[in-house]
């Protein structure tokens, strides 16, 4: 019934595959809770059905958070029944989704992650150097773990990777010295694997996938940091921080990160503020006067 829906979300919107299981999972929840079975059915519910569903929703115990996906999976459906012309209305209109409390972005601190630390961490051998490289693209920067995995051979440059983000949107960001010779040196060893063209590989020569990347990162944050998140999303988390509590600008901070707008970059602020804060209590001649 909503394949060519699905269809515009992959094609027409460039939704990331995690967006599309989401939202499908989402709205096919909400087709067995209203027990619709066509298009033209679905255009016929009214904003107070949809109420219905998010009280049954909180009632069975989802975070707002949870709620407020599930209803812009809806609000997306019907914004693109207005555009198909299969429905004139848009009960979304009128529905508002819970308030969701705002949390500061946990992220590593500088000295959690000095190389004197990182360093011990890692064997010599294949899975070390691409381990200790897994590690030092993400905090070096800031790409998204679909990004890490994404890296092909044609990707890196000297100065520079060339990382494929949300909705297949190109972006380059630099690399430093440092990072190039651990690139060199991780390719240096898996030059046996010639049939995958993706940068960081298994040792069977395989891609990496998302569960194996998310369990090795979750070792190494548990090592490293007292954190309680310990995901490879934390590590972006830090490099946004680090950046700004080191000078770096929130536009160039969004051209890094791949946001689409400033707003996603700002909630890092907060987190510079504390350092900021800091900073002036020990630098200003005021400060320590009673």
């Amino acid at each position: 019934m909503l394949q060519k829906f699905y269809e515009y979300l992959r094609y027409e919107k460039r939704f990331s595959e995690h967006t599309l299981v989401a939202y499908t999972a989402d709205l096919e929840q909400f087709m067995v809770f209203s027990e619709v079975t066509s298009l033209q059915a679905i255009t016929q519910l009214k904003s107070v059905f949809i109420r219905g569903w998010i009280v049954q929703l909180m009632e069975e115990g989802y975070s707002n958070k949870s709620v407020n996906r599930k209803l812009a999976a809806l609000r997306t459906l019907f914004k693109w029944l207005r555009k198909e012309g299969v429905s004139t209305e848009n009960p979304m209109s009128r529905i508002r989704g819970p308030k969701v409390e705002k949390r500061l972005p946990s992220f590593a601190r500088e000295q959690e992650l000095g190389s004197d630390r990182t360093k011990h961490l890692f064997n010599d051998d294949f899975d070390g150097l691409r381990d200790e490289l897994m590690l030092e693209l993400f905090y070096q920067t800031g790409i998204r773990l679909s990004e890490l995995i994404g890296l092909t051979l044609q990707d890196i440059q000297p100065n520079s990777i060339k990382v494929l983000g949300k909705r297949n949107k190109e972006r380059i960001i630099p690399i430093s010295p440092f990072l190039h010779q651990k690139i060199q040196g991780y390719i240096a060893a898996r030059m046996v694997f010639h049939k995958c063209n993706r940068l960081l590989i298994l040792e069977n020569g395989k891609p990496l996938y998302p569960a194996f990347v998310y369990r090795k990162i979750h070792q190494m944050l548990g090592t490293l940091t007292t954190l309680d998140k310990r995901s490879p999303h934390v590590l972006r988390h830090t490099f946004a921080t680090h950046m700004l509590n080191n000078g770096a600008g929130l536009e160039t901070l969004k051209a890094l990160l791949g946001h689409a707008s400033l707003a996603a970059t700002q909630v890092y602020t907060h987190n510079s503020f504390a350092q900021l804060n800091q900073i002036y209590r020990h630098a200003h001649p005021r400060m320590n006067k009673h």
